[in-house]
């Protein structure tokens, strides 16, 4: 039976995708082109492009477009279903233990020493991310100091005052950085 299929499939696609949906690209095409050639290499480029622009997890939202191309909605809902599955299980089980023993000093104490690991990897995908905004590169060894982008720049500084002095809302800072800079490039002639 093909949904028991998709969601088998997808159920250890979500259990071995550690690193996101990125990581999970890879093991989608296996099974889903290679394994079982329920897709071309084409339709997987296409898959990669409507997953990577749909609000959502990048991993969900292939299971999602799998799905509705094999078995039309029901599959769409067996496949994102199938993805979801281990996750949810993993954060439950992680919950209970949280729960029964957060009062021991060692669980204590690998979540304090968990706490730096994790600002820096939060900092460490920021700074590549600004990187990139102002120079095109993300290799801060060899940064292309003559190609600095000085319209993202200022989007940058004028979006972190407006977020820091007035707490103007994330979501209105996304849409008006958009705005602002298709507005800025339009009239600079570079779009």
């Amino acid at each position: 039976m093909i949904y028991l299929e998709l969601f088998f499939c997808f159920f250890k696609i979500g259990l071995f995708s550690f690193g996101g949906g990125y990581a999970a690209m890879s093991l989608i095409q296996s099974q889903v082109v290679l394994g079982h050639h329920w897709l071309e290499m084409s339709e997987f480029a296409d898959l990669i492009t409507i997953a990577e622009m749909t609000p959502g997890p990048i991993a969900v939202n292939a299971a999602t477009f799998v799905g509705q191309r094999l078995a039309g909605l029901p599959g769409a809902l067996i496949c994102t279903l199938g993805c979801i599955t281990p996750s949810l299980i993993i954060v439950l089980l992680l919950s209970w233990l949280y729960c029964r023993y957060s009062n021991l000093d060692t669980v204590q104490g690998v979540l304090v020493g968990l706490r730096p690991a994790v600002i820096a990897m939060i900092a460490s995908a920021g700074l590549t991310l600004l990187l990139l905004a102002l120079f095109g590169s993300s290799d801060w060894h060899t940064l292309p100091l003559s190609d600095f982008r000085e319209i993202e720049c200022g989007l940058f500084v004028l979006c972190l005052f407006l977020l820091r002095r007035y707490k103007v809302s994330p979501i209105l800072i996304i849409f008006g950085s958009g705005l602002a800079g298709t507005l800025v490039y339009l009239a600079a002639g570079l779009l």
